[in-house]
Order: structure tokens, then C-alpha cells, then sequence
């Protein structure tokens, strides 16, 4: 891999297979960017025969590096983030291509992803003693599992990708990890890093037109799905491993609630909120994606969003002081756009909201006032830069209406008061909720959704021992 490459100067890229670097079997796919709508590179497609080859090496790895001691494999882990953050100057603008999302953030997810790298490689998996008596001795230890299968999406591929590689490597599995197809090409170069770093089959790493997800979801020697996408294709993802009965984590979509309390001050609420709704162009499945905004100051509040999101700097994210890069992807794009039409028909688009004239998929930050419950930008996932903004009378029915959803991801409480604030947290349903603050996502603590927002944690100790058995030892003495 040549260091050196500039934005334009991509370079070839290759499929690891087995511990090494092949073309694929199925012919190219291109990579399309989307600030551009032209191609960044032509992208390895594999074909069945080798995504079965794919789990065979990562099978045949499976027990000299489940025999490994755990510090061994803590310190190839630790390579890793060494490796990525030596490389970051080539792979941010390569990210920045294939995603969209301004240079600034291709640097914050690539730091983030060897952050987590390190922060999960330094967690431990003792045995633990239940009982030790006169008659027995019982100690629970956690095994690896097997071969397991990483599916990661587009909005952050780096940092999903490592996400799921970490725990699974520290815990003794090996992996095959399919990154999604219209951001595949960072997810390769990672690839090419851990050939230089791990033994060969126990990373691999495969890329595919969209067709290969099932072949790994059913595939009898794959022990364990991770997931990040959709809710549903997680509905699929299960049911495909249904019959194999496989471990499953699935990290699925989100309709976030962030609930402001009527004891703050507008003008420092409002550029929170809006960082908690438009960060990553709202391609978050954490983000706030409807805020509860009590009357009170519900209509000074939308003023000062609105001008917030009329002040942002929309863009291609290679050019200077960008702030918000494109959707990245034409079928994302649409949807967004014929959800932003029903609530132009149904509530008041207060800032944004028109249409793009040119090439790339950009929707400026949108700001909608006004909606009902039913409409589709706040009972849909939009997963865009668009925020409504809805108006409660009492802080009981803004809990109510914020439970009323199939999702149950996170949720953020925006109040002066902890006392208050914590009550709020107490009686939201969602895996997670922060006070005061949002998308804080430290390695050392797990998340995850309720509902049909997933099933299972990533991060912290957790999220380790997702990618394990629990084994019982029970012996008798005397």
C-alpha cells in the first residue's frame, strides 16, 4: 500500500482471502462518490465460491488463535491502531470519497476507530469462581465462539468495522468482515493492514454487490452474525440464522427522542440539538431524530435552529470549511427527499428543505415545525439532515409520544435540573439515554438497542462477551 496517495491517486485494491490479497472472483464494482456522482474506484467484487473460501481460511485459523494467550492477541490488536493511525493521512481522503462526510470527520472516525481499537483490546476474560466449598469448585470461563461474520454499513465503516473486529479477535474468534457495497474501499485497506499484522485466515475481508450478506448469514460454519444496518434487514439477518441457531448481535435503526424541559435557556440549547440531529449529515442511527420541545419556548427554540441550519456550509468534504458532506448514496437520497415532500404538505419547513441543482446527493440542514405524530419524518427513521421539531404541553405526554415507537435505540434529556433530567432517562424505553449531552460513546461502555432497535451490546465489557460462551467448570472435591 503506498503511503503517499493523494485524493485522485487511489490505487488498486484487493480482497484478503486466507491471508492473502486476491482479486475478485465476480468482476468490479464502482465506488461511486457521492459529493460527485462519478467513480472513485473500481471496488473487487467476490463471488460466492469466495466468500465460502472466505469462511474455510477463517475456520482453519479458528483454533491456533483461539490458543493464543489473550495478551497476544491484545498486542496484534494494539498493532492495528498503531497501523491505522500511522496511515490516516492517506486513508481520510479515501474515506471522505467513498462516504462523503467532510475531511474533518474521515479524520475524527479513523481516530475513533483506534481509539476503539485500544479501549477494547484492554478489557480481560478471567475465569471467575461461583462457588469454592468443601464439596465443589465451580468456575465460569468464556471460550470463543467460532468463525464469525462482520456486516457493517455505510454511514461509519471504519469505526463499525473495528467494532466488531476487536471483541471478536481479543476474544479467540476469527472473522470475515463484508463491509456495505457503496463503502467498501477503506474497509480494504484495513484489510490489507491486518495481512501485514494478524496470522493468515484470521481476518478476512470480502466485498460483494450486495449479494453475498445471505451466503454468510446461513452459512453452517459461521458462528456469530454482528450486524449494523437497517431494522429491516436485521429482520432477515435473524431469520436467516435462524436454522443454525447462530449467536446474533444487531445494532438496528433508530428514531431517537430528545426531550427538552422547559428550564433552559434556547440559545444554548439549540446548537446541541442541532449537533445531536445533524452530525454525519443525520446518518447516525444514535442521532436525535425528533425533539420534544415544550411550549413554553418552543417557538424560540425553532428560531435559533432555523438559523443555525440556514448558517451551515453544505458541501463537497474535501473542500475547506465544509460542514455537512452529501447523503451517500443516490437510494438514501430519494428517500430523504420524499420524506422532506410529506412534511413540506403535513407541518412548516422553517429553514432548508430545497431542492439540489447539480451533481452529488446534498440536502441542506432542514428544520420542520409544526407535524403531526403521524407524519412520516417522525415516525420513520429519516436517517438525513432533516429535524422536526415538535411542541409538547406537559413532560408526561412528551414521554408518552416518545415511547410510541417500534424503535428503542437511544434518547438524550436536555434540562437544568439532574433531578428532573434523570427522572425523564428513568421512563424512556431505549438502550440508552443521556443527560446534557450526546453520542457519547466511550469503548469502556456498552450500547444497544431495545425494541426493534437490536438485540445485543457493542463496547465495554459487554461487547466483548457477546463474542463468547459462557462455559460452566464444576467439580467435586474430596
Amino acid at each position: 500500500m503506498n503511503a503517499q496517495l493523494k485524493p485522485g491517486q487511489i490505487g488498486e485494491f484487493k480482497l484478503l482471502i486466507g491471508g492473502k490479497l486476491v482479486p475478485g472472483a465476480a468482476g468490479t464494482v464502482d465506488v461511486i462518490n457521492p459529493a460527485t456522482e462519478k467513480v472513485v474506484a473500481a471496488c473487487p467484487r467476490a463471488d460466492v465460491a469466495q466468500a465460502n473460501q472466505a469462511v474455510a481460511a477463517a475456520k482453519a485459523a479458528f483454533p491456533a488463535w483461539a490458543a493464543k494467550p489473550i495478551a497476544e492477541r491484545r498486542a496484534l490488536l494494539m498493532k492495528l491502531a498503531d497501523a491505522i493511525d500511522a496511515r490516516v493521512q492517506e486513508l481520510a481522503p479515501l474515506l471522505t470519497q467513498e462516504q462523503g462526510k467532510p475531511l474533518g470527520g474521515a479524520f475524527f472516525e479513523l481516530m475513533v476507530a483506534s481509539a476503539n481499537i485500544r479501549g477494547i483490546a484492554a478489557h480481560d476474560l478471567p475465569p471467575v469462581v461461583l462457588k469454592d466449598d468443601a464439596q465443589s469448585k465451580v468456575v465460569r470461563v468464556r471460550s470463543p465462539l467460532g468463525v464469525v461474520a462482520a456486516i457493517t454499513p455505510w454511514n461509519f465503516p471504519v469505526i463499525m468495522m473495528v467494532t466488531k473486529l476487536a471483541p471478536a479477535l481479543l476474544a479467540g474468534n476469527t472473522i470475515v468482515v463484508k463491509p456495505a457495497p457503496t463503502t467498501p474501499l477503506t474497509s480494504l485497506r484495513v484489510g490489507e493492514l491486518c495481512a501485514e499484522i494478524f496470522p493468515a485466515g484470521v481476518v478476512n475481508v470480502i466485498a460483494d454487490a450486495n449479494d453475498l450478506g445471505g451466503v454468510l448469514t446461513s452459512h453452517p460454519d459461521v458462528a456469530k452474525i454482528a450486524f449494523t444496518g437497517s431494522t429491516a434487514t436485521g429482520r432477515k439477518v435473524m431469520a436467516s440464522a435462524a436454522p443454525t441457531l447462530k449467536r446474533l448481535t444487531l445494532e438496528l435503526g433508530g428514531n431517537d427522542a430528545a426531550i427538552v424541559l422547559d428550564d433552559v435557556n434556547p440559545q444554548e440549547i439549540a446548537p446541541k440539538l442541532f449537533f445531536a440531529a445533524m452530525v454525519n449529515s443525520g446518518q447516525v442511527c444514535l442521532a436525535a431524530k425528533r425533539i420534544f420541545v415544550p411550549e413554553k419556548i418552543y417557538d424560540a427554540v425553532c428560531a435559533e435552529l432555523a438559523k443555525i441550519a440556514s448558517a451551515a456550509k453544505v458541501g463537497n468534504g474535501l473542500e475547506e470549511g465544509v460542514e455537512f458532506g452529501p447523503l451517500q448514496n443516490r437510494m438514501q437520497y430519494e428517500k430523504v427527499k420524499a420524506i422532506i415532500d410529506d412534511a413540506r404538505a403535513q407541518g412548516k419547513v422553517i429553514a432548508g428543505g430545497e431542492p439540489h441543482a447539480g451533481p452529488g446527493y446534498f440536502i441542506k440542514p432542514t428544520i420542520v415545525s409544526g407535524l403531526p405524530d403521524g407524519a412520516r419524518l417522525v415516525c420513520e427513521e429519516q436517517f438525513g439532515p432533516v429535524m422536526p421539531v415538535l411542541k409538547y404541553k406537559t413532560l408526561d405526554e412528551a414521554i408518552a409520544r416518545a415511547n410510541a415507537s417500534e424503535y428503542g435505540l437511544g434518547a438524550t434529556v436536555w434540562s437544568a435540573s439532574n433531578e428532573r433530567a434523570m427522572d425523564v432517562a428513568m421512563k424512556l424505553e431505549t438502550g440508552t439515554v443521556w443527560i446534557n449531552k450526546h453520542l457519547d460513546l466511550p469503548p469502556d461502555v456498552p450500547y444497544g438497542g431495545t425494541k426493534q432497535s437490536g438485540y445485543g451490546v457493542e463496547l465495554g465489557q459487554q461487547g466483548v462477551e457477546e463474542f463468547t460462551q459462557v462455559k460452566i467448570i464444576n467439580q467435586a472435591k474430596g
